[in-house]
């Protein structure tokens, strides 16, 4: 059997365990030896990060060849309309290529969401509203980039999952193990 920790990681925390003397790291939060982020979520970005100590496992939850789903939920400024949502339905063009198809809906505020710190930016003049994003794919700030450019700026980003696994029933900085057969 292979470990998994599914880690809710806040806003300002590096995905990695060394320090660089400017922020809070996996260390102060995840007290296990040998395990290892089965890849990244940017230091703005706050949500589910997987870690295990199964090199395996942790190629397969990354390699691209698999699609492994990623959920998002992500707050951004305005109210995308439905022109927007089928551009990220259909795929964005990028500075790197074309997007694959994302699942993109509206949302309510998701239920029992914590603060942020800092809060994101508000203006009273323009509303925000929620996005659930699913993409299959992982490049560098990619749905902050896919947001932006259908016009809805990213404000919050936070990854509800990943394939199966999700953060139900972990606060911001928890974490819990699972077991999963070996790959």
């Amino acid at each position: 059997m292979s470990r998994i920790l599914l880690f809710n990681k806040p806003n300002a925390v590096i995905s990695q365990f060394s320090r660089d003397g400017l922020h809070s790291t996996l260390a102060d939060y995840i007290p296990v030896p040998a395990v290892y982020p089965a890849g990244r979520l940017d230091t703005d970005s706050e949500g589910l990060l997987l870690l295990t100590d199964d090199g395996k496992l942790q190629h397969r939850i990354t390699d691209p060849l698999h699609k492994l789903a990623k959920t998002y939920w992500v707050q951004v400024e305005g109210v995308p309309d439905a022109t927007a949502l089928e551009s990220l339905r259909r795929g964005v063009i990028l500075k790197d290529g074309m997007t694959l198809p994302a699942e993109a809906n509206l949302m309510a505020e998701p239920a029992g969401l914590w603060q942020r710190d800092p809060p994101v930016r508000f203006r009273r003049e323009i509303p925000t509203s929620w996005l659930r994003l699913a993409i299959r794919e992982g490049r560098n700030r990619q749905v902050r980039r896919m947001t932006a450019a259908v016009g809805f700026p990213t404000l919050r980003l936070i990854r509800y999952a990943i394939g199966d696994w999700t953060l139900d029933g972990l606060a911001s900085g928890e974490w819990r193990e699972q077991q999963v057969a070996n790959v």
